[in-house]
């Protein structure tokens, strides 16, 4: 399993929230920020709105197995923040993943070859 590296400091995520560009759908909102590492950092916030801690941690626990599993279709060298949204709360982990991924897509942080195959895979279900 290879780990990931993750935004720890508050001035990391202020950072990112003040000069990078967002874009969100029903369940999150996906901030990110070319940094200068050669590697993405990943920083996931869910507000207390979402529910107690139990509820809070799985939704978490959601978006990183989220990104460990789609790490490889998105390009590096970018600081990442997941804001979790009040109805992130109800969806299962497919949900989830089509989220992440379709917030990724939008922000062309998918690797070409990924997009390559989805375009592929969209022609062939046609």
């Amino acid at each position: 399993m290879k780990h990931y590296h993750s935004l720890r400091k508050t001035m990391d995520f202020q950072l990112v929230y003040r000069t990078g560009r967002s874009k969100a759908n029903k369940y999150l909102v996906f901030y990110y920020k070319k940094n200068s590492f050669g590697y993405n950092r990943l920083g996931i916030s869910v507000s207390k709105k979402v529910g107690n801690s139990v509820v809070r941690h799985r939704v978490t626990r959601l978006i990183r197995e989220s990104y460990r599993l789609n790490q490889e279709k998105l390009k590096n060298g970018y600081d990442i923040v997941i804001v979790a949204r009040n109805t992130a709360k109800d969806i299962d982990y497919h949900k989830m993943e089509s989220a992440f991924m379709h917030l990724a897509g939008l922000h062309h942080l998918k690797r070409v070859d990924e997009v390559e195959k989805d375009i592929n895979c969209n022609h062939s279900v046609l």
